[in-house]
């Protein structure tokens, strides 16, 4: 059987007018508006294609070109900032930095007339404050170690303190923004070289000597101040040139040498103490020659009945200065007492023998 084809369907002709007119809808009062509108909904052929019918093309009608534009034109971007962060900028704020600070050179000399000090100095800077500041305490800045220093500051004004050992100086310095300042510190010191020895020149145990160096003057309560404690013997110590109380110790209890010592500006002054004392073994033995009884207990006592010492021990080693002295030993609740003389220079052992409550020598 054979079928005639179906005749084809034809769309019907719509002219462009009233597609544009149907798709604009209400908004087609005014011909501007209709013909934006238009522009804005046109789309690809594909976007409004309908099954089985061909693709409607959409045309706006002919419009004449606008005397101006609806909306001014956008602005170009502003040109950013570089990152604060970045190599260039760290290193300009560098160079601005050093470009509004101050360089301030020191140098320190022993004497007017001596050479400059290479090493062993250190420098601290304080910042001045004013004297409204209620907080009058200062504050190191900067410090610095070696020889000559310089520095990296901000304008204005500033107190520089060197020290040298126990010698230094302060001097008050202002320096302005980009410009170097010089400045160059006298100490006015010298050094102190002391020694210690025995009767007959007999030379001492260097772990068992001391010296410990004072002002001069005296405070309010009527006290030196102490600039240096436990300096060993045979080093040099590094004052200010002017007159000190130097307390030489041999031991730690009475053998004490006192003498006034005066230091002059760049030389060094020696000075050598003598110690009349020896240093003490006790002993508490069953018999003379016997072996140290351990757990005694012992008191040094002055003749006046003064404690100058107390130990516990075997043998315990003391050094007394020269004179007369008791002795108390205490073990197992047995006490035991003993007189002796200590000469000076004459290092040896006191025994006190258990047998023999109390005796002399």
């Amino acid at each position: 059987m054979i079928r005639s084809p179906l005749p084809s369907r034809t769309a019907p002709s719509r002219s462009p007018g009233l597609a544009e007119a149907r798709r604009c809808g209400a908004m087609g009062v005014f011909r501007l508006a209709v013909t934006v509108v238009c522009l804005a909904v046109a789309l690809p052929p594909t976007a409004i294609a309908q099954t089985g019918a061909p693709p409607l093309e959409i045309r706006p009608p002919s419009v004449e070109p606008m005397p101006f534009a609806p909306n001014p034109p956008p602005a170009p971007p502003a040109a950013m900032p570089p990152p604060s962060g970045g190599p260039g900028s760290t290193a300009a704020a560098g160079e601005a930095a050093r470009a509004i600070k101050a360089n301030l050179r020191l140098a320190a000399l022993v004497t007017d007339a001596g050479q400059p000090i290479r090493t062993g100095l250190v420098w601290r800077i304080y910042r001045e404050k004013p004297k409204t500041d209620a907080d009058d305490r200062l504050q190191a800045i900067a410090t610095a170690s070696g020889g000559d220093a310089e520095f990296h500051l901000e304008p204005g004004s500033y107190l520089v303190h060197a020290a040298y050992g126990r010698a230094g100086a302060t001097t008050r310095v202002t320096v302005e923004a980009d410009k170097l300042r010089k400045e160059t510190v006298i100490l006015n010191a010298g050094g102190l070289r002391l020694t210690a020895l025995g009767v007959g020149d007999q030379p001492l145990p260097a772990d068992k000597v001391f010296f410990d160096v004072f002002s001069r003057d005296v405070d309010q309560r009527g006290e030196r101040h102490a600039l240096v404690l436990g300096a060993k013997p045979g080093g040099i110590i590094r004052l200010n040139a002017d007159t000190y109380r130097v307390v030489g110790r041999y031991g730690d209890l009475n053998a004490v040498v006192r003498a006034e010592i005066h230091v002059n500006p760049g030389k060094l002054t020696e000075a050598t103490v003598y110690h009349r004392a020896a240093q003490i073994t006790l002993k508490l033995v069953n018999e003379a020659g016997g072996e140290a009884l351990t757990n005694t207990s012992w008191m040094v006592l002055t003749p006046s009945g003064d404690t100058v010492t107390e130990s516990v021990g075997a043998f315990p080693t003391i050094v007394l200065g020269e004179g007369d002295y008791s002795l108390v030993a205490k073990n197992q609740d047995r006490i035991f007492t003993r007189n002796f003389t200590v000469q000076a220079g004459f290092d040896r052992e006191i025994e006190v023998v258990a047998d023999e409550p109390s005796s002399k020598q």
